[in-house]
């Protein structure tokens, strides 16, 4: 076994069987629950590395469960599982805080692919400098924390990686359609909100104490800089 943990949680027991059987013949553990209210008690039983999400189940669907887990300060990186192909339903997932998704019916390499991704960005990163530093803001990759100050700063994978991306490129405009692709590994949509959300929550968390460092280039992208 790998180490990595995941927790499985889709309504069709059909679902979970081929997830189980596939996760474990990749080396996984798994754990498996049958709607987001299970899955909320499994975690705080057992915590876990990675979380994929059916989005359509019975008593708490998969938006309500990521939203709970969210709004609980569980970073936990998710991947959802939607049978909905429309941008919308799929920005959703994303804005509230999903680290990627897979539309339904999905080929299981895809879908190991996708997972072995997310489980990079949540680790330091070999072969990048191991500590970033942009004004006061400080990144430290082996730990895989951030800093404002003396304070660390609870991040998200991905909102942790869309730093370090900025970060990584300090002064410099980095696209939209780079950031989609560096950071979620998806071909960008100009119709998606996706980058601006997360650049809003970065923004929350970091702009304090008179540090305005994520600036927009309107029609571009996003830089940061350490100092006006």
């Amino acid at each position: 076994m790998s180490g990595e943990k995941i927790l499985i949680v889709d309504d069709e027991a059909g679902i979970r069987d081929l997830l189980n059987d596939a996760l474990h013949l990749a080396e996984y553990q798994t754990f498996l629950a049958g709607d987001g209210v299970q899955a909320l008690s499994a975690l705080r039983q057992n915590p876990v590395d990675l979380v994929i999400v059916d989005v359509n189940m019975p008593r708490m669907d998969g938006y309500e469960f990521l939203a709970r887990l969210r709004a609980s300060g569980d970073t936990t990186p998710t991947l959802f599982l939607t049978a909905r192909g429309e941008r919308p339903d799929v920005a959703k997932g994303l804005t509230i805080g999903a680290d990627d998704y897979v539309t339904k019916p999905f080929g299981l390499e895809e879908l190991l692919l996708r997972i072995a991704a997310i489980l990079r960005r949540s680790k330091p990163s070999a072969g990048v400098i191991k500590e970033l530093i942009c004004g006061p803001i400080s990144i430290n990759d082996d730990l895989h924390q951030v800093k404002l100050g003396q304070n660390v700063v609870e991040l998200s994978p991905t909102e942790y990686r869309l730093l370090q991306v900025l970060i990584q490129n300090e002064g410099k405009v980095v696209s939209k359609r780079i950031l989609m692709d560096t950071v979620w590994a998806m071909p960008y949509d100009m119709n998606t909100s996706v980058v601006d959300t997360y650049i809003s929550y970065l923004r929350k968390k970091l702009h304090r104490d008179g540090f305005e460092g994520i600036k927009t280039i309107r029609g571009v992208g996003f830089k940061i800089v350490g100092s006006e």
